[in-house]
């Protein structure tokens, strides 16, 4: 199976669908990661504050698989924005994770109420200087807050990960990256099971229609949507199954019907407002 790649404003290509691991136990990510890689996963999403890096890195050793096949995201945390602390934190994380760099670093949260993003972000620009991180994002960035880092440092991120599902699709934040050439990542792309998604028409109609499972034609919209997606299992076979989706397309209908469950008033939100974790 060949997982498609989409290339980032920095020229580096990024796999479109990979393995995320929040809330994937610190003792269970090892297992985890190393079944998700024998079912074909190459992009692996982590992050400092789910604790599991060490596994993760560990299941990378054992794998056996050349580091140049494999594509490795971090974040930084938002009490490591100050100072030297983003480059004490990406060492941290490259020793934990047993890498000489990340294939992406992004900032994890804007902690708009400390002002210090800016300096996080001038902090990551120096740090892919180094050769740390191949390229440098964010996550949970809000428009003003992408307009700032780009006005103060020149510098646009390569990507902005965000939660996306159908019923909150923040299409303020996509149509400006669309106009700045910056990747999108889908964070709890099917809803993390908060609300009944795959109980809707739309999706439950696509699902039927095309013989797939809604967890599939959801995962196969963000696909189409030109979105970077991380569904997380620590069950292999559901692995397997939100791998299985590029051997059929939604038609416009059925894309228009996935795109209609979005009310556009952000009623759709189930995680943090960005401006709201500080």
């Amino acid at each position: 199976m060949t997982i498609p790649t989409l290339e980032l404003n920095d020229g580096n290509t990024i796999p479109q669908l990979g393995y995320g691991v929040f809330l994937v136990p610190a003792d269970d990510a090892e297992r985890a990661v190393s079944e998700a890689l024998e079912a074909g996963y190459r992009h692996i999403d982590t992050a400092a504050i789910y604790k599991n890096e060490e596994g993760v890195g560990a299941a990378i050793a054992k794998s056996g698989i050349p580091r140049d096949e494999l594509f490795i995201t971090t974040k930084l945390w938002n009490d490591r924005h100050d100072g030297d602390e983003p480059d004490r934190a990406i060492d941290e994380s490259l020793e934990k994770l047993g890498l000489d760099a990340v294939d992406l670093y992004l900032v994890h949260w804007p902690t708009p109420a400390n002002d210090n993003y800016v300096h996080a972000w001038e902090k990551m620009i120096g740090i892919r200087e180094r050769g740390l991180a191949r390229s440098i994002g964010v996550s949970n960035h809000l428009v003003p807050h992408l307009e700032r880092l780009v006005a103060e440092t020149g510098v646009t991120p390569a990507v902005n990960q965000i939660e996306l599902h159908p019923p909150y699709q923040q299409r303020e934040i996509t149509d400006w990256a669309a106009d700045h050439g910056v990747r999108i990542e889908s964070w709890g792309p099917l809803g993390q099971g908060k609300y009944d998604l795959f109980g809707t028409p739309a999706v439950a109609d696509a699902a039927s229609s095309t013989g797939r499972t809604p967890a599939q034609v959801v995962l196969r919209w963000h696909l189409q949507k030109g979105f970077i997606v991380f569904p997380k299992s620590v069950r292999p076979e559901r692995m397997r199954e939100n791998l299985d989706v590029f051997g059929f397309d939604l038609d416009d209908a059925q894309m228009a019907a996935i795109d209609g469950l979005d009310p556009l008033d952000g009623s759709g939100r189930v995680g943090t407002h960005p401006n709201d974790l500080n």
